[in-house]
């Protein structure tokens, strides 16, 4: 089936917004208590610093491979280009877009999850009643994001602007009523740089990168940016920059309210914030406010994703149902559809923490540490021509493998295998898939 060609109609405004609503989404309000908790002490905050660190990082080897395929699909493409030349381009192509079949809804799922879990603020909701919320939320996001990508475009940046008119209220509230300061001058009390405080921010990291994460959304969707080679890092360096000085602020606001021993025990921190400040009505309002950041985070997440099996499928790499788009609004419907199934499925049946640990032990060795090692293999080409190039490459490549490879086994031994197992399975299909269709499974030639 032919490719349809897909439009560059998204600029640096939406590009940025596409990012900044899939990261903030439920993350920063459910797992605030839970970096909290593990750090146990007034210098949690450096757990966010951390994140916000690695997501920079690692933002730089996004930027030289966006930049270089702007293409539909992302990390699909940067796989396949990097390891051209090993002859491992199509076996590591196929083993991202494999795990991102698992992943991705688990992705969305875990965002639906977490609107369900607040939404238990406003009315008491027994088990069933919540998964028929999650359920909801991803069956709405589907019906929303079947329709052409410029009026996606519009709605993201509309989106955009509740998430950003919600941080800042939440910040407001907390330098006008409480003592912002105090939480600066406190973050080292109790600090002893020891192995204890590394491990506590290791495993505190996992929660709180999972905040971070979508800030390479753009790249998923660069065959539909506008000038990419300059969108596309832009958009993602802006992001992460917002959203780590948004994070930073709201959670310095809500422990200057309520003192972190108390914060770290409260599953509706943001609602009983709210409720300390201005009462309960404005506690529901602001309640209301974190669900649709959650619905906005679903929507840019879902968006995004949908376009990789979608360019895989274009590619001869996948099964070719996916490669159609819709008849009039030129958007992959296909992989949209079967994305949103997978994810209504996984929203009904796992619970949020599981779901958190789960998606970054999946991701990281094949798509974060996969593609900083093709980039080191890709630049030692001397003849491929970057139009975005990172500074003092190679380190930031190497600090890079390095962090994402604490965080991954920060996750926990379980599912370090359970990642390991879904790859071990992916080459196992890939190559019965070579079989099949009687072709070799690895590149011969560059």
């Amino acid at each position: 089936m032919a490719e349809a060609r897909q439009d560059r109609r998204l600029g640096l405004l939406q590009a940025t917004a596409i990012n900044m609503t899939d990261m903030v989404g439920i993350g920063p309000f459910i797992t605030l208590p839970m970096v909290i908790g593990i750090m146990n002490g007034p210098y949690f905050l450096y757990a966010w610093v951390a994140g916000a660190a690695l997501s920079f990082i690692d933002a730089m080897i996004w930027s030289e491979l966006g930049a270089a395929y702007p293409m539909a699909g992302g990390s699909y493409n940067f796989l396949k280009e990097t390891y051209k030349k090993s002859g491992l381009g199509k076996l590591m192509s196929f083993l991202f877009v494999w795990q991102t079949m698992i992943q991705a809804p688990l992705v969305i799922a875990s965002a639906a999850i977490g609107f369900s879990s607040y939404f238990s603020y406003l009315t008491p909701l027994t088990p069933l009643q919540a998964k028929l919320i999650s359920a909801g939320v991803v069956v709405t996001i589907i019906f929303l994001l079947y329709r052409k990508i410029e009026d996606i475009g519009k709605i993201s940046v509309l989106l955009w602007v509740a998430v950003m008119g919600t941080m800042l209220w939440i910040i407001g509230g907390g330098i006008v009523h409480g003592n912002i300061i105090e939480p600066v001058k406190q973050i080292n009390d109790g600090l002893t740089l020891n192995y204890a405080f590394a491990a506590a921010i290791g495993f505190a990291s996992v929660k709180s990168i999972y905040s971070y994460l979508g800030y390479y959304n753009v790249c998923h969707l660069g065959g539909e940016i506008i000038n990419p080679s300059r969108n596309i890092p832009r958009s993602m360096f802006l992001s992460i920059a917002g959203i780590f000085i948004l994070y930073l602020l709201m959670n310095i606001s809500i422990v200057s309210v309520i003192p972190w021993q108390q914060a770290k025990d409260s599953e509706f921190v943001i609602s009983l914030f709210m409720l300390h400040l201005s009462g309960p009505i404005a506690a529901k309002v602001v309640t209301y406010l974190i669900l649709l950041v959650a619905f906005a985070s679903v929507f840019s997440a879902t968006l995004g994703y949908s376009r990789i099996p979608y360019a895989a499928a274009v590619d001869g790499a996948f099964f070719k149902a996916f490669a159609r788009t819709h008849p009039t609004g030129n958007f992959p419907h296909v992989s949209l559809l079967f994305l949103g199934a997978i994810a209504l499925v996984f929203s009904m049946l796992f619970k949020l923490s599981d779901v958190i640990s789960a998606i970054l032990a999946m991701r990281i060795l094949v798509q974060f540490i996969g593609q900083a090692v093709g980039l080191l293999m890709l630049r030692s080409d001397n003849g491929k021509n970057f139009p975005y190039k990172m500074p003092f490459f190679p380190w930031p490549v190497y600090l890079a493998i390095t962090m994402w490879g604490c965080i991954l086994i920060s996750t926990g031994y379980k599912m370090v295998a359970g990642g390991l197992t879904v790859i071990a399975a992916g080459v196992v299909v890939y190559l019965i898939k070579a079989k099949v269709e009687k072709q070799w499974p690895f590149e011969t030639s560059v």
